[in-house]
């Protein structure tokens, strides 16, 4: 149905470890859902894009972005990623529960017919920077990371950097970047250019002045950063025009 609408998407299910069992980890294993908010188009959808956002509450300039690519054709998941985590006090996701989420959603949209070769994944900061291994080891279309860490030094939980894997790439994958963003230096993302640039499939990386890059966050007082902001999210756009085939 058009409309912007909640839903749950079923997790894949694998059957938790002894260890496991015995830790804190058995309560992740029966999760057997995961709550994902959807946008879908007035039209007939051309394919699907998972949002990953590190967010707790979809913010209106959020749910703005994924109505605006639905616009664009696309059925628009974005799983609720804090769902399984209490601690009010944690603000950001890493781990297998974050990729079990994508999964989830990429299931629910071939449940509906898309394709997996017109699914796409965009995330932003550490979910941006599992964007970009999903891309490595997911068969998607095209990827796009906003503001991705990790690019030399693997993330908490996360076993690899992304310069490691770079080269892995099996979906074409676009990343934006700040230059002042103290997470992402400007010399670990030329790192990363020369890296993606390896990939047997198309890759772009984008770097703007301080940290205006967020498609995600506008700035209706500083003219400079809105328009970093619209040609970023041009780009995310154009990217997925290109790619999701």
């Amino acid at each position: 149905m058009a409309g912007t609408y909640d839903d749950v998407a079923p997790l894949r299910q694998v059957e938790p470890t002894v260890e496991a069992r015995d830790t804190e980890m058995a309560a992740t294993a029966t999760r057997t859902t995961v709550p994902i908010t959807v946008v879908e188009p007035e039209r007939v959808a051309r394919g699907g894009i998972v949002v990953l956002h590190e967010s707790r509450e979809f913010s209106p300039q959020l749910i703005d972005l994924m109505r605006a690519l639905s616009v664009e054709g696309w059925i628009v998941v974005a799983p609720h990623l804090f769902d399984r985590i209490t601690d009010d006090e944690t603000h950001q996701v890493f781990g297998d529960e974050l990729f079990d989420d994508f999964d989830a959603g990429f299931d629910w949209l071939t449940r509906r017919g898309v394709f997996p070769d017109t699914i796409g994944v965009l995330g932003f900061d550490t979910a941006g920077t599992a964007a970009f291994l999903v891309a490595t080891n997911r068969p998607i279309g095209a990827a796009v990371s906003v503001a991705a860490p990790g690019i030399t030094e693997p993330l908490p939980d996360q076993d690899v950097a992304l310069i490691e894997v770079a080269a892995s790439l099996q979906a074409p994958w676009l990343g934006l970047f700040g230059a002042d963003d103290p997470a992402t230096p400007p010399e670990a993302v030329d790192r990363l250019r020369d890296a993606t640039a390896r990939a047997n499939v198309a890759s772009l990386t984008i770097t703007y002045p301080g940290l205006t890059h967020r498609a995600d966050r506008p700035d209706p007082d500083d003219d400079a950063a809105n328009a970093i902001r619209i040609d970023s999210q041009t780009r995310i756009y154009d990217w997925f025009d290109s790619n999701l085939r």
